[in-house]
């Protein structure tokens, strides 16, 4: 528990501590508050309360003592003034958007992009006058050229899923802002561990703590973290009304994922350099996307901007969608799961699930052809991992 500031500590003590408020039981590990509601010792303190007068909880929807230790921690983390947690990550972008957009505001994204978010901006925001412009997310001059004057959101991965190419993101701040728009940025594949998107000029971070965050595949939850003025009031004020709030359960499992995100990290960025390595020398594999092979064409924006090339890896399989779908059967050891940043090895075809549901044109425009297959190297034995690729790519 830290009893000063937490910026006068490193990166793994603010991991292990912030957030943390002992109760008078004097509890090690921070308590689960399972409660919907909280009581008031008055009427006035409980019109005090809700009127904002007086800082404390009122109902697990929008205050939980165990929500705001994963909050203030993954803050605390990413270098923000506030964090706001979600029930997945997909909420975490829809809040960000519900926050900060009306109607007949406009966004340029990555066509790079989670399928999920993608169909979001298309088919859900499109019904409320909310247009989205596609765009290269290593194209600095095509997001210029997309900007409108009623553009409000610029939004990215980096790096993208699934081919994991890398964004300039102080190149697009800096865009943003001088069309006084903001930057969000999915930081699910690095974490903060790796990159820290505010540090670079970045307005709003958002997470799927599903991933890395929890890192062995239990909970659902998302984040978003930016400053005081935009994600403590907008973003909040959408979240305490609309109600896409994090569990206490989970809340309590991320917050001590956080207490071995960096480790973790470490452990998969090794891993995944040694798979991708051993991929690029195989005949059978036609390219290998992974930012930390000197070959990947943004290798290095990723290691100016990053301090870790992460644990995703893609790949196209000579043969299309019968030979991707074949070596992915027999893998033996890699789960067939499309969720990633699992202890667990994953592996999946994203034309066919994550992507699945973009429509053709937009999948080749994005570069996700059939062959395609992706991996998020977990935290086995490497020579493990290879030698079951190796079996599968094999047959």
């Amino acid at each position: 528990m830290l009893k000063s500031d937490p910026k006068e500590f490193g990166f793994n003590t603010r991991a292990v501590h912030a957030g943390q408020r002992r109760t008078n039981e004097g509890e090690q590990s921070e308590p689960i508050f399972l409660s919907s509601s909280f009581c008031f010792d008055s009427a006035a303190q409980a019109a005090a309360r809700f009127s904002g007068e007086e800082p404390g909880n009122l109902y697990s929807r929008f205050t939980n003592p165990t929500v705001r230790v994963f909050e203030q921690r993954l803050a605390t983390l990413e270098g923000g003034e506030r964090c706001v947690a979600t029930s997945s990550g997909m909420a975490a972008i829809m809040a960000t958007c519900m926050g900060v957009l009306r109607a007949g505001d406009h966004i340029v994204a990555s066509r790079s992009l989670f399928g999920s978010t993608i169909l979001l901006f298309e088919n859900i925001l499109g019904r409320f006058g909310v247009e989205t412009t596609f765009v290269s997310l290593t194209d600095v001059t095509a997001w210029a050229t997309a900007i409108r004057p009623n553009t409000r959101l610029l939004f990215i991965e980096t790096p993208a899923n699934p081919l994991t190419e890398v964004a300039d993101i102080p190149a697009l701040a800096a865009l943003a802002h001088a069309h006084d728009c903001l930057l969000v940025v999915d930081n699910v594949f690095c974490t903060p561990v790796l990159q820290r998107p505010l540090e670079l000029g970045a307005d709003i971070v958002v997470h799927s703590a599903t991933k890395y965050i929890d890192g062995q595949g239990r909970c659902i939850g998302g984040a978003v973290v930016g400053s005081e003025a935009v994600v403590g009031t907008h973003v909040y004020s959408y979240l305490r009304t609309a109600g896409s709030c994090l569990s206490p359960f989970n809340a309590w499992v991320f917050a001590h994922g956080l207490e071995t995100l960096s480790l973790r990290m470490q452990a998969h960025c090794r891993n995944a350099q040694l798979v991708a390595e051993w991929l690029q020398q195989q005949r059978r594999i036609t390219r290998v996307n992974y930012p930390g092979l000197p070959s990947h064409p943004q290798h290095a924006l990723a290691a100016r901007q990053q301090s870790g090339f992460g644990g995703i890896i893609s790949f196209d399989v000579a043969g299309g969608r019968n030979a991707a779908w074949k070596l992915i059967d027999a893998v033996q050891l890699i789960s067939i799961t499309a969720n990633l940043g699992d202890a667990k090895s994953t592996i999946t075809h994203p034309a066919t699930t994550t992507h699945g549901r973009m429509s053709a044109d937009a999948r080749r425009a994005a570069g996700i052809g059939d062959g395609l297959v992706r991996i998020s190297v977990g935290l086995e034995d490497a020579a493990d991992l290879i030698a079951d690729l190796e079996r599968a790519i094999g047959r």
